[in-house]
């Protein structure tokens, strides 16, 4: 079964409060999710943080996965299996991804992502109140 995960994540630069949001595709069938996220350093461990969290959503099993993020710096770093900075956290993506039969990364734009653009910024207000 393929399945599509569009994330991105959320992060107020004087707080450090982050939050997450992904669009799940399953079988045609679209689930919207978003959730904080623990206090970060920078918008990139946000995104990795995402990625981490939206994969921690999926059913059991091993599956084909379709992720989209408009992090290129976290496309890149999974692609090469190296990040400077983040590698703690390419490491535990590259632990969770290696369970699945096939995985694909694009870099989608801001435009293009959106929908989890928004849930993100929306979990991130609630988590401000």
């Amino acid at each position: 079964m393929l399945i599509k995960i569009h994330f991105d994540a959320a992060r107020h630069p004087r707080t450090g409060q982050s939050a997450a949001g992904c669009l799940l595709v399953i079988n045609g069938q679209q689930e919207q999710l978003k959730t904080p996220l623990p206090l970060t350093d920078d918008n990139h461990q946000a995104e990795f943080l995402a990625a981490i969290w939206a994969l921690s959503n999926l059913p059991a099993g091993n599956h084909q996965l379709h992720l989209y993020s408009d992090s290129k710096l976290l496309v890149d770093a999974l692609n090469k299996n190296y990040a400077k900075h983040y590698q703690i956290y390419v490491d535990r993506l590259h632990t969770i991804l290696a369970a699945h039969s096939l995985v694909l990364i694009d870099w989608v734009s801001e435009k293009q992502n959106q929908g989890p653009h928004y849930l993100a910024l929306q979990a991130l207000k609630k988590a401000d109140q």
